[in-house]
């Protein structure tokens, strides 16, 4: 038991160096939509935008070329759980969160722009014990740039992820629903799609029990 536990912490520890290498490597990277995460916003038919199976109109919304990027904020690119009363580090690490991959879409209509960000990430258990299921919480706001940063808009998203027997778990959220007005011309360039964990946003739940080994 006692050399089993040491691996797990072994490989724990490897996997959150290797994520944290990953975030700091690429801070401001976005996957291409159509290339490398072409799946996150796919789907049938019907979810099709409007303009794709009618000539557009002026009224109806339409593709926004000049969509801004996504960045992961810095200090919020893990999300870390501890054992109830603890520090998160270490064995009292109950499960890690983090950000792989992301991708965006917008669309313009009646002076505002609609956003669509794509998140897909991965829960690794810790040497506490994972819960069965954990929530994992996001915050995606768009930033206009410059020396003061001003927030245009910002909203909260939860996503459950089933963990079961599982020690390294994918989660995929499609952040949708975040309206802002449409820039005014050069201003568009300084806008930037901040993302992160937001751990207040669970701050009053109740821990969850730890699953069971066998």
């Amino acid at each position: 038991m006692v050399e089993k536990r040491i691996v797990k912490i072994a490989g724990f520890a490897a996997l959150s160096l290797l994520i944290g290498c990953s975030v700091l490597a690429t801070p401001a990277s976005s996957q291409s939509l159509t290339d490398r995460f072409k799946s996150l916003f796919g789907g049938s038919k019907s979810d099709e935008p409007a303009q794709q199976q009618a000539p557009a109109v002026s009224n109806e919304p339409q593709v926004e070329e000049n969509c801004p990027p996504v960045t992961i904020r810095a200090g919020a690119s893990t999300y870390s759980v501890a054992a109830p009363g603890k520090q998160a580090v270490g064995n009292d690490v109950r499960y890690q969160a983090s950000i792989t991959k992301t991708a965006r879409d917008c669309t313009k209509a009646n002076g505002e722009i609609t956003a669509r960000i794509g998140i897909q990430g991965r829960v690794i258990a810790g040497p506490a014990g994972a819960p069965t299921s954990v929530e994992v919480p996001l915050r995606v706001a768009v930033v206009q740039g410059g020396v003061s940063e001003k927030v245009i808009a910002t909203k909260a998203y939860k996503t459950t992820v089933e963990m079961g027997e599982g020690e390294n778990v994918p989660f995929l959220l499609v952040a949708d629903g975040l309206v802002y007005p449409v820039p005014a011309g050069a201003v568009a360039d300084s806008y930037i799609f901040y993302i992160g964990f937001d751990p207040q946003l669970v701050s009053a739940e109740k821990p969850k029990p730890a699953r069971k080994k066998k």
